[in-house]
Order: C-alpha cells, then structure tokens, then sequence
C-alpha cells in the first residue's frame, strides 16, 4: 500500500527502516574512526518517526546552540539528511585531528569549520552509500552545508522542505564510544514521501498496490 505519510508505516515497515538505520550509523562510525586515527564504535542506535518538534526536544531542545552539516539528496532517492553535531563530538574531532578544543561555537575558525564540514559529510556520505548498496538505489548528494545556529533553527530547515508532505522525520540516534566516553550522534534523515514509498518497494516490503 502506498503510504501518504510516515505515521501510516506498518511495523515491518519501520523494522526495516530501523536495520538501516543501525547498519548505517555503524558504517559512520567506522568512517569517523578512520578520520580521527582512534577506535570508534557505536551503541545499538535507535531510530524512531518522530513528529519535528519532538525531534527538537530529542536533540536536547529549540534554544540551545550546536552545529549542523546538511546534505541534499536526488536521483532515486529525494530528500535532505542532517547531522548534528554538538560539542563533545566537535571537540572529539577537534582534538583529534587539531590537537586543540573549544567551550564555544564562536571559537570556530575556517579551518575548523572545513574539518567538521568534511567528517559530517563523509559519515552522511557512507551512511546513504550503505542505504544504497541494500536497495540497489542511485543516490546522489548535493555539496555539503555547515551552519551553527540554535537548535529549532536547525531543524527548520527540514521542516521547510518537507513539512508540507508530512509532521514527520526518520531520526537516528546513539553514543559513539571513544577512549571510554560516549559521544552523542544524532542523525536526521527525511526523504520525500515519493521516496520513502520507492525505497520501501526496493526493499521488497510495500508493494505500492
């Protein structure tokens, strides 16, 4: 059946979404562990529906201030995928590859910002090339986009693009574990309602009857 909204997916429909979602994080996680020259893991992720404002009290709220790589999809798949980046995972990599750390998104310079902008997009990149490789999907991603804004400002982006078609968005969360310590990771994947239904198809679990 061809759904009209993400709150109309079925159960098997919303498992399969979640196995994607955790083979695709733990693809990020071993592309950012190769970025930083540190073993990187992740805790099993969960991925939910959540409608856009509760996805921004998921995130930690509206008001408090982070950074954002966004990254457009077309091709087979349309839509936008985001990841958040707040600032124990800025400061991982940070002092990974920079050997310094910040208290403030203010102290970004432009080398900074080029470094977060470059890991955001490659573990965004190996994370559609693994939703890829599973349904046999072209996808292709426009440059990256990196901002630092509050929260709700953030997520306006998506809400903008694709709230018409739905109140909903895909979310992936977990803590990658480095050195001992758990560093959020929060990912934010909205496809057009069009591609959610394609996808599933590919993925031989909606017939789109």
């Amino acid at each position: 059946m061809t759904i009209k909204s993400y709150d109309e997916l079925s159960s098997l429909e919303l498992d399969t979404l979640k196995e994607i979602g955790s083979i695709g994080t733990g693809n990020a996680a071993t592309s950012l562990s190769a970025l930083i020259g540190k073993p990187v893991r992740i805790q099993q992720p969960e991925v939910r529906i959540m409608e856009y404002n509760e996805a921004i009290e998921w995130i930690g709220g509206p008001e408090p201030i982070t950074a954002g790589v966004l990254v457009g999809m077309s091709g087979q798949l349309s839509g936008i995928m985001l990841s958040v980046q707040q600032l124990d995972f800025v400061n991982l990599v940070l002092e990974s590859m920079m050997e310094r750390t910040i208290k403030d998104y203010m102290e970004l310079g432009e080398i900074e910002r080029s470094a977060l902008t470059e890991v955001g997009n490659i573990m965004i990149s190996t994370f559609i090339n693994a939703l890829s490789g599973l349904a046999d999907l072209d996808i292709k991603l426009t440059v990256p986009a990196f901002t630092v804004d509050m929260q709700g400002a953030i997520m306006a982006v998506p809400m903008a693009e694709y709230g018409g078609q739905s109140n909903y968005i895909m979310t992936i969360g977990g803590n990658f574990i480095c050195n001992g310590k758990e560093i959020p990771c929060r990912l934010l994947l909205s496809p057009d309602i069009r591609s959610l239904n394609f996808l599933l198809r590919k993925l031989g679990v909606n017939s789109g009857e």
